[in-house]
């Protein structure tokens, strides 16, 4: 049984938005002791950007999950300030998606990520992730 796999082009994007909160900030997620944006918030935004590219398009028992991701943080955001993250699909390689993703706060460009999305079986992954 094999899945058919959704049409997904190059140039299919998204954006998502956050205001920075306490529990966005590296002292809270336990990747530094300073009350900034942290890394591996900056990280989760990337990825919710790059699953609201493929949500409009992606069939039902059809899913993508994270296999690889670069991130490259590069300014600090502190508290109360909002970021746009905006993921470009810029790539399809059979299963695999790859999206570049700029993080901006206003006109500064806070961080880049570079994400591969692989596109399973939703079901048949939850199974093997349950031992089923």
């Amino acid at each position: 049984m094999t899945m058919e796999l959704p049409e997904f082009a190059p140039g299919l994007n998204a954006r998502v938005e956050l205001t920075v909160t306490d529990a966005d900030t590296a002292q809270s997620l336990g990747s530094g002791d300073v009350p900034v944006l942290g890394t591996p918030r900056v990280l989760a935004l990337a990825e919710a950007a790059t699953v609201a590219a493929t949500a409009r398009q992606i069939p039902g028992g059809v899913t993508t999950v994270s296999s690889r991701a670069e991130v490259e943080h590069r300014a600090p955001t502190p508290l109360g300030r909002r970021v746009v993250a905006q993921a470009t699909l810029t790539k399809v390689d059979g299963r695999k998606l790859l999206f570049e993703v700029e993080i901006h706060d206003g006109d500064q460009l806070v961080a880049e990520v570079r994400i591969e999305r692989i596109i399973l079986d939703r079901q048949r992954f939850i199974a093997r992730a349950l031992g089923d």
